[in-house]
């Protein structure tokens, strides 16, 4: 069995990183909301999910119309802050490293972030790697550069 099947397993059976945890309907919720908050328009409402989360980072998988991604987000200070954008550069470990997270963190989150997209109906899960490259998001939801 490979490394990612593994955390695939560990994943599906609620084994984790000490200080992990799935999605709490705490977290999920201020996360969706942060997001709304930012990115939801009228003409085009954003959705929000699913989300996968481990210790202070989480993966929220979006689709807006006939476009999707995913955010990377980090805890400070108890507010879940938008920290950059991506489609499949979030469903491996590096580009969550490279953010700030421990390998640790980052494995952890890769394997909830999989088994929580399993379950997402196939066409909208494709819209998740629409979403090229790598885009940095300030406080105030502004993307730079990409």
């Amino acid at each position: 069995m490979n490394r990612r099947s593994l955390l695939l397993a560990a994943a599906a059976l609620g084994l984790a990183v000490p200080g992990a945890s799935a999605a709490a309907p705490d977290d999920a919720a201020a996360i969706r909301h942060r997001m709304l908050a930012l990115f939801d328009k009228p003409d085009q409402p954003l959705v929000v999910d699913p989300i996968a989360v481990s210790g202070d980072y989480a993966v929220a998988s979006w689709t807006q119309g006939e476009i999707g991604g995913r955010a990377l987000l980090r805890r400070d200070a108890g507010a879940w802050r938008i920290i950059l954008c991506s489609g499949d550069g979030l469903t491996t470990a590096p580009l969550i490293r490279q953010a700030g997270a421990a390998d640790a963190v980052a494995a952890d989150l890769v394997g909830r972030l999989a088994a929580a997209e399993a379950a997402i109906d196939p066409a909208r899960r494709a819209r998740f790697s629409l979403f090229q490259g790598v885009v940095p998001v300030d406080d105030g939801g502004h993307h730079h550069g990409g």
